[in-house]
């Protein structure tokens, strides 16, 4: 059995893994993230591999999952939106504090992989991965291998634009399909709801302490389980976005699967019988095409640490 360390490097923490040949972690630790100080998030990055290789002792390699644009060489973030890494040689730096082999990869890239071996997208030779959170992220699987793009940052599906000159994006561009089928579009349009609608939207305001901006993800989840209405509805316009997204990339990439992860998918079936019904209505040739899988991602949380690990064991 081989041991390998994945480190899911987020704006708010870092968290490793020591992870054997069968995608099992036998023990986590976990930091918070000096974000502001590339120095500091490097020193914490060999601090928690250092502490797991103390309990483990052989370990071959490190794999880091980050947020952000990982080069094609795997070894350098070239830009990380909640970190202050800008060109940030990071595989050179990790490498020389712990002494062990390390491979940078696209956090959303190493969720993938790990889903992919491990995960919902086991026995998928081609699958797309689909993070709904704060906005999407994606990952994408062709022919069993990991596709990363000329430059290394291929498979950023949130920043399609599906609406032209519609919501302003953190990315700079407007109408990216994250401002329309992502976790925080979902709060957006409670939100708004409240705001316009507030009788129709009691019982979310009433979850909320009254306040549209007291509305959140789970207050809507919740809302939505107990059968409220207008948070059914909030989630219905989010899933339709989110189907007709994945029908639009099933016409370009024609997938087997699609893995849903992040945080909005804990919401289940409240999201992806809605979105599955906008997918067949939306895709291209339906009625002489097989229908994609659309399936919730398994791994949970601890995907990226899976995953970034595996990578560097196959390095």
């Amino acid at each position: 059995m081989t041991l390998t360390i994945g480190v899911d490097v987020g704006g708010t923490k870092v968290a490793a893994g020591v992870v054997d040949d069968h995608g099992r972690i036998l023990e986590k630790v976990r930091r918070p993230t000096p974000s502001t100080s590339p120095h500091e998030t490097a020193r914490v990055i060999a601090e928690v591999v250092d502490i797991l290789r103390g309990r483990f002792g052989e370990v071959e390699a490190v794999g880091l999952g980050a947020a952000g644009f990982v080069d094609e060489s795997r070894s350098t973030v070239l830009f990380a939106p909640n970190l202050a890494w800008r060109d940030e040689p990071i595989k050179k730096k990790v490498e020389g504090e712990v002494g062990l082999p390390v491979v940078v990869e696209n956090d959303a890239n190493a969720t993938a992989w790990g889903e992919a071996k491990f995960g919902a997208g086991r026995g998928e030779d081609h699958m797309v991965l689909i993070t709904l959170g704060t906005g999407i992220g994606g990952g994408l699987i062709l022919g069993g291998e990991l596709y990363r793009g000329r430059f290394g940052i291929g498979a950023e599906f949130g920043h399609y634009r599906v609406v032209p000159d519609g919501r302003r994006c953190g990315c700079g561009n407007r109408g990216c399909w994250e401002q329309y089928a992502s976790g925080n579009a979902l709060v957006a349009e409670a939100r708004e709801l409240a705001r316009v609608s507030p009788a129709l939207a009691g019982r979310l305001l009433e979850l909320g302490d009254g306040r549209p901006e007291g509305i959140s993800g789970p207050e809507i989840t919740e809302a939505a389980r107990e059968g409220d209405s207008a948070a059914l509805e909030c989630f219905r316009t989010v899933a339709r976005w989110v189907g007709q997204g994945l029908a639009d990339l099933a016409a370009i990439l024609d997938p087997g699967a699609f893995v849903i992860g992040g945080g909005l998918s804990e919401a289940g079936d409240l999201l992806l019988d809605p979105a599955r019904a906008a997918f067949q209505n939306a895709l291209t040739g339906r009625g002489h095409r097989v229908f994609a899988d659309i399936r919730i991602a398994e791994l949970g949380p601890d995907a990226g640490i899976v995953g970034a690990a595996d990578l560097a064991r196959s390095r």
